[in-house]
């Protein structure tokens, strides 16, 4: 090949010249020593130069201003000659204003015509803003990395076949796995419920259901590692790469704690219903039994009285005594309306909590009523202090005792549990049986003063709505702790006595002073 190396002083430029001198990339001939034997036009401009001052130095020299050569490690001319094939190279060099700017240098091998190199091609691009924008993609990718795992929601990706691609903190600790395990084990279908993936994405894919492609905020369940189920908010989306699918992402954020506020709040939304509901009960029982009281003292003076003037053999006597007997009951009721609505005044005295059970049990005369009933006694085997009314509390304790039995129908475990909670400055009595439980429709009335579930003329009514008043006397409250098919747990809670420290100490110091 033959090439010009100074076309001013030649009339006849070679075409050849003309196409390397046209290149649009700053372009140097050198032989294979690294002597630059040419410069193209862009180059000399790119560089500030001009071709007297190029031709016949090395490379580095140009470059680097060096006069050694540059490390056959780092350059790409070596591997030109002994290939005889193209090379490149991305170097970057600093100009005067400290700014660096990226080269990719590309070394073609120019063959003569016994097939050796005479001559190499570098041709110099500037791929400055190339390397710009990769820098700011660099960037921008590794923000949106830390916004992602560092965001408290959880987030996970998948491809197109369910596999996950991105998982970040968060979810691993709302699904229970690491982005290892899950890429090895699990797929996205099997972290659902049966059927709940495919039902999401049927939602993504309609466009009239938050648009295509976009599923708004709906809550779900997934499965975590332990195969529990968990209640979450989610949101999700398709990932597009044009019109084609090829991942979706989903969006978390576990509803456990803020499902347990909400049914606490229930809770206590139904339990201060309730109370109101017994306060105005309340006030209606006492002034019932204040009116019915007289008239019912009066007709028990006035049977008894005739009763007693009557013969042994006289039909009318059994009539009378049945009489007696039914006022007497009407009293019964009247006095534990007066209970139920606290018109009765109580004597509290320290007692522990673990005697009133006891105590409880030895009242119950009728042994049959336990029938094949076993008696668990699960009580604490540390101190609880309660400063009560002992037979008011005995009296709702064996109520409560012999509504468990009834459920039981005479067979089953029957639990008293006793604990405490010192903190919180609470005593607990739970009643455990494993009988037939309480329907939900009775829960919110099984406290109302004359209603019964037991069969006509069985009960009254007014356990359990006496047992309320008598616990709200002592300062307490009572509740279903849980109730289902297989049993019922009552619940007793009473203030816990806790001697007072300072007390205490004023004691120690007087025997001090008394010593």
């Amino acid at each position: 090949m033959s090439l010009k190396v100074n076309a001013k002083n030649d009339e006849k430029m070679d075409w050849r010249y003309r196409v390397f001198d046209s290149l649009s990339f700053p372009t140097l001939i050198l032989k294979p020593n690294k002597v630059i034997i040419s410069a193209n036009r862009i180059f000399l401009e790119t560089f500030h130069m001009c071709l007297e001052n190029v031709v016949g130095k090395a490379c580095h020299e140009i470059f680097f201003e060096s006069k050694e050569p540059c490390p056959e490690d780092l350059c790409p001319l070596l591997k030109v000659l002994t290939n005889k094939s193209g090379q490149s190279v991305l170097r970057m060099r600093s100009v005067g204003d400290g700014e660096d700017i990226w080269e990719d240098r590309v070394f073609s091998p120019i063959l003569g015509d016994d097939g050796e190199i005479i001559y190499i091609m570098e041709s110099i691009r500037d791929v400055t803003r190339v390397k710009k924008l990769e820098k700011a993609l660099l960037e921008a990718k590794e923000f949106l990395e830390k916004i992602i795992f560092s965001s408290p929601s959880a987030i996970m990706a998948a491809d197109r076949k369910g596999n996950v691609l991105l998982m970040n903190k968060a979810a691993e600790e709302l699904f229970g796995y690491t982005i290892e395990e899950i890429v090895k084990e699990k797929t996205v279908e099997s972290i659902y419920p049966p059927g709940e993936a495919k039902k999401i994405m049927r939602a993504l894919r309609d466009e009239s259901y938050g648009g295509k492609g976009k599923l708004p905020v709906r809550k779900a369940k997934i499965i975590n590692a332990k195969n529990e189920e968990v209640h979450v908010e989610m949101t999700a989306a398709i990932i597009y790469e044009g019109v084609r699918e090829i991942a979706t992402m989903g969006i978390y954020n576990d509803l456990t704690e803020k499902l347990e506020v909400e049914r606490k709040l229930r809770e206590t939304r139904a339990q201060l219903a309730q109370s109101e509901k017994m306060a105005s009960l309340g006030q209606l029982a006492a002034g019932i039994a204040h009116e019915i009281n007289n008239p019912l003292t009066g007709i028990l003076f006035n049977a008894s009285m005739a009763a007693e003037t009557l013969e042994k053999d006289d039909a009318n006597l059994e009539k009378m005594n049945f009489i007696i007997e039914d006022v007497n009951r009407c009293k019964e009721i009247v006095k534990n309306l007066l209970v139920y609505s606290r018109q009765v005044t109580s004597s509290k005295i320290l007692v522990q909590i673990e005697d009133v059970v006891n105590n409880s049990l030895n009242l119950i005369h009728d042994q049959r009523l336990f029938g094949n009933i076993i008696i668990d006694k699960d009580l604490s085997k540390e101190t609880i202090l309660i400063n009560v009314d002992k037979n008011q509390i005995t009296q709702v304790l064996i109520n409560l005792i012999m509504n468990a039995c009834a459920a039981m129908d005479g067979e089953g475990v029957l639990t008293l549990r006793t604990y405490r909670d010192k903190a919180e400055r609470k005593a607990y009595l739970e009643v455990e049986d494993n009988g037939c439980g309480i329907a939900e429709e009775n829960l919110s009335k099984i406290f109302d003063p004359f209603f019964t579930t037991k069969e006509q003329g069985k009960g009254t009514g007014l356990g359990l709505s006496t047992s309320y008043g008598l616990i709200k006397e002592n300062g307490g409250s009572i509740y279903v702790k849980k109730t289902d098919p297989a049993g019922t747990t009552f619940c007793v809670e009473l203030p816990l006595f806790v001697p007072d420290e300072s007390h205490l100490f004023e004691q120690g110091r007087d025997a001090e002073k008394n010593e």
